[in-house]
């Protein structure tokens, strides 16, 4: 899940599924059919990529013809609902499309089949990837597609500025937001989000590259980190100068404003490619993408889907083979021939498009060391508790330094 906000808490997720008696223990499900055997595959899909996934199911038909691949469309906005329900109720389906941030929460609840990790092998994918879906060591996802944020910049704006290069740095960054001010007129130098849900997703660019956690792989939480604080005051800063904007209205749309200038820099993801191609053909050659400008070390955030198996699947082998068909080399390049969604398995890059578009290899790039969230049955509390610490940092209320310690006690409280 990347591109839209949490919609439920996961904390009440746990709490609705465990009071109508589900533990952590999970059921058999029953004698497995064989993968070869006449049967129907169930199969939810989140967003776009379920109704795109409905014209892959009817080619995998023609080329099976024993299974029928039965695929329900849910919106990201309920999705998190509809699979607590269906966990609650045991009616999950055979195979589900899951966000990382949802993977702790229903690995805890019993309700997901191990990875067979002789048929999908760590080495295919991006290991960030492969981390989305691991719960305390163990694989309980199969990386589906991935994506990253990158720096986008006018490259017309800053040369009008006086600056012919992407920032490689944070001090190269700042000094391009307050070029494109200053020298180009521009209303803003760099849109990073200031508050409300899912801030974190932009400050995860200089949490990561500061070197800063919030959850360590101990499970301990280390948002008052050194490296936390000089990331959290990095970011500060664009709104302290006037750099970014503290005021940014729900449904804001950065791709108008960076279409007419106003905004000329902003992190987003692949699919800002498509949406700058199609709905500001006007800049066409007049920006690019860049990796995320380095403190330690250029590092962003992982994003995208994994595809589980239930628990108590009776068509688990067959499961297992749609999967593979999705993850494959050749399944992973058609998938982003329809959708533009990043393939997870690298062998996917190799060829074709993948391999020859500039613009994309950045995104590979920055996938290579882009780090994942923690898989924690109540991530969701979790970045929250550092929203509101960002929130206070970009609104003037607090100091980094206060504002992490105090997210530091919530989220200790959380972990332990």
């Amino acid at each position: 899940m990347s591109r839209t906000a949490r919609t439920a808490s996961t904390g009440i997720g746990i709490a609705v599924v465990l009071s109508l008696g589900l533990t952590a223990c999970g059921s058999s499900g029953g004698e497995d059919v064989a993968a070869d055997s006449k049967q129907t595959l169930t199969v939810w899909a989140m967003g776009a990529e379920g109704e795109k996934l409905a014209d892959v199911a009817k080619v995998y038909e023609k080329a099976n013809p024993n299974i029928t691949v039965k695929v329900t469309p849910v919106g990201w906005d309920v999705a998190h609902q509809k699979l607590v329900s269906a966990a609650a109720a045991g009616t999950m389906p055979d195979v589900a499309q899951m966000g990382g941030s949802y993977m702790g929460e229903f690995s805890e609840l019993g309700v997901l089949e191990p990875v067979d990790t002789k048929t999908f092998q760590e080495k295919d994918f991006f290991p960030a990837g492969w981390k989305q879906g691991e719960v305390d060591g163990q694989a309980y996802g199969v990386p589906w597609y991935v994506d990253t944020r990158v720096l986008y910049y006018r490259t017309d704006l800053a040369e009008k500025a006086g600056i012919t290069k992407a920032p490689t740095d944070w001090k190269e960054m700042q000094a391009l937001a307050t070029a494109y001010q200053k020298k180009a007129d521009t209303k803003w130098g760099l849109s990073i989000q200031p508050s409300g849900l899912d801030t974190v997703q932009n400050f995860y660019s200089f949490l990561y590259s500061a070197g800063g956690e919030i959850v360590n792989d101990k499970g301990e939480a280390v948002i008052d980190s050194p490296e936390a604080v000089r990331a959290l005051k990095e970011y500060g800063s664009y709104f302290d100068k006037g750099l970014s904007n503290k005021s940014v209205p729900p449904g804001y749309d950065v791709v108008k404003d960076f279409g007419n200038g106003r905004v000329p820099m902003f992190f987003g993801g692949p699919w800002h490619v498509t949406l700058l191609n199609e709905g500001q053909p006007q800049i066409k050659g007049k920006w690019a993408v860049a990796a995320v400008p380095a403190d330690k070390s250029s590092t962003s955030m992982a994003g995208g889907s994994s595809l589980v198996i239930s628990k108590d699947s009776e068509h688990k082998a067959a499961a297992t083979e749609f999967i593979k068909y999705l993850t494959d080399t050749k399944g992973q390049a058609d998938w982003y021939e329809r959708t533009k969604d990043l393939p997870a398995n690298t062998a996917a890059w190799t060829s074709g498009d993948l391999a020859d578009d500039a613009d994309l290899q950045i995104f590979k790039k920055q996938m290579d060391t882009a780090k994942s969230s923690p898989s924690l049955p109540n991530l969701s509390e979790i970045t929250d508790k550092v929203d509101q610490a960002i929130a206070k940092v970009t609104q003037g209320k607090a100091s980094a330094e206060d504002a992490l310690k105090t997210a530091q006690s919530e989220i200790e409280g959380l972990v332990k």
